[in-house]
């Protein structure tokens, strides 16, 4: 029983879980505000313009009322939500870049074979596979300006 509980510990203690947790907590406090946002503001806005309140946008069929505009506020929710998370994944990935250097990129060492195309040196002037004679073709470009 001392070894479940001990890798319990070890696998809650990981960094994944633990910042599971936290993007789980943050995201129900942030729904909150979306919807906040969506009913306190939004609708009514919207509202104005269209003389009621999503929320109160309802149909009764055969007795049953199905309130479709408490549908339509849920749908600007889910668009509220996944924009900001879109702007703030966004900018966790400019921030990681900015602090990431580029490493210059290295010169080739081996070119190509022009007859068997097997990897050469890149100082070559004969293939050791086939023993064709190797023309530089940066020379051969340069004498021609």
């Amino acid at each position: 029983m001392k070894k479940f509980f001990s890798e319990f510990k070890e696998f809650i203690m990981r960094g994944n879980v633990l910042d599971l947790a936290v993007g789980v907590i943050i995201g129900a406090a942030f729904q909150a505000i979306v919807t906040s946002l969506t009913s306190d503001i939004i609708s009514p806005i919207l509202g104005i313009f269209g003389g009621v309140n999503f929320d109160q946008f309802q149909v009764t069929i055969n007795g049953a009322t199905i309130m479709y505009g408490k549908f339509i506020t849920a749908v600007i929710n889910f668009l509220i939500m996944a924009f900001v998370i879109f702007l703030i994944v966004k900018l966790v990935n400019k921030v990681m870049s900015l602090g990431k250097k580029t490493e210059p990129e290295e010169a080739p060492t081996t070119k190509k074979c022009p007859f068997c195309f097997s990897d050469i040196d890149i100082k070559a002037t004969k293939c050791p596979h086939c023993t064709g004679d190797i023309i530089d073709l940066t020379e051969k470009t340069d004498d021609k300006k």
